[in-house]
């Protein structure tokens, strides 16, 4: 077992250095998650993800000045890469090309070793853990997941594929609301230990809040975003390994991949790791997972994960993503989305893991382009502050290329 680095319920409030307006119920929301999203490991139970003892995989150096790259942005004013910065609540920004590293900028008090919440581009990380698996012979994708969880037979996952739920597929029932107090992911907040139970009939754990999910469509449909797919994948891992998601993650890819830092991931009261959004890493080893993609899943001469797994992260089902997602597919005609990546072209395989309140990991192979940012947006979702990190970043992409 990993280290449980804090027990529940040992937050004394109001933390020192905290916002006085901090408190379980609204840790994440701003503006206190400015100041929360680096600092959860004072707020919430969480497991360490050790780096182990290894030496880490450094990056090469590249600098240059950034901060003046000019682009347009949607209402057609030119802006720079300076404002895109300030205006998208920036806490950490790094890119690097070809393995070297062009700006590394850090705001808002954040430095090196904070250890920043990336919501669901951990996602990323726990299918990556999969991928692994996967190429082990431990996990058959073509599978039922009750083939590795026999309790979800009896819940609306009963039927349903793993590779159905990697693709966010499957015919469960779970809104993904994010400012309604009803919705399933606010349940699942509840659940995790994120945020307090509202009454009595609210479940104590993760895995209760998966068996009690119904199903509404058939597995296999088009594309939905839903972050208990995630859960269900954690699960999985945890139950085939053996392991808690936080040392199989530590084994398996946090030490290969030669991180500079142990993370940490929140858990809940029976210590299962919120696969789907809880983990915690510093700017630069969120880069390396980048890069690791970037470079087909090989640190050096290493092949941490299979090739042909991210290969497959790089493309997938078009047609399935544009039934629910035609505003977005208007915009990136061959976006997909694949083994819990988003992928805006499968044509020259550009992708990214993505998080709400503005966490990205972007991994652009035509440029050998590697882009992380970690921010604390003042809304879960905001179209105007994603477009406009997102045409910053190709106006960064396309001064490099020269």
């Amino acid at each position: 077992m990993t280290d449980i680095i804090k027990p529940p319920l040992a937050v004394q409030w109001p933390l020192p250095g905290a916002p006085a307006t901090l408190s379980w119920a609204n840790w994440d929301w701003p503006p206190q998650n400015r100041w929360a999203f680096q600092h959860v490991g004072d707020l919430l139970r969480v497991a360490r993800i050790s780096r182990g003892y290894g030496p880490a995989w450094h990056f090469g150096s590249a600098p240059r000045d950034i901060s003046g790259i000019t682009f347009t942005d949607a209402d057609g004013r030119t802006r720079t890469v300076a404002d895109m910065l300030v205006a998208t609540n920036t806490d950490g920004f790094l890119v690097a090309q070809d393995g070297k590293i062009v700006a590394e900028i850090y705001m808002n008090g954040m430095e090196r070793s904070t250890l920043h919440l990336s919501q669901s581009v951990v996602k990323s990380f726990t299918s990556t853990l999969v991928g692994i698996l996967v190429a082990a012979g431990e996990i058959d994708i073509a599978r039922p997941v009750s083939d590795y969880i026999p309790q979800l037979a009896t819940s609306g996952y009963h039927g349903a594929t793993v590779s159905q739920v990697l693709d966010m597929r499957s015919g469960v029932k779970f809104g993904e609301d994010y400012l309604a107090p009803d919705s399933e992911v606010a349940a699942l907040d509840r659940a995790s230990g994120w945020k307090p139970r509202r009454d009595a009939s609210d479940t104590l754990s993760t895995k209760g809040l998966i068996l009690s999910l119904q199903q509404e469509r058939p597995h296999g449909g088009s594309f939905l975003y839903r972050s208990i797919e995630t859960e269900v994948l954690g699960w999985i891992v945890s139950k085939v390994t053996g392991q808690d998601l936080a040392t199989f993650m530590s084994n398996a890819l946090w030490q290969p991949m030669g991180a500079e830092a142990d993370a940490n991931i929140t858990i809940d009261h029976e210590g299962t790791a919120l696969a789907d959004g809880g983990l915690s890493a510093t700017l630069l080893d969120y880069a390396r997972f980048g890069q690791l993609f970037l470079d087909g899943g090989a640190r050096g001469t290493k092949q941490v994960v299979p090739e042909s797994w991210v290969l497959a992260c790089r493309t997938g089902d078009v047609e399935a993503f544009q039934a629910n997602y035609a505003e977005r597919a208007e915009r990136f005609p061959n976006a997909a989305y694949s083994k819990q990546w988003w992928v805006l072209d499968t044509k020259s395989g550009l992708h990214h893991a993505r998080g709400i309140y503005g966490q990205l990991i972007h991994v652009e192979p035509k440029r050998r382009l590697v882009v992380a940012k970690l921010s604390s947006w003042p809304d879960p979702l905001n179209d105007t502050l994603d477009d406009l990190t997102f045409r910053a970043i190709d106006a960064i992409g396309r001064e490099l290329a020269g």
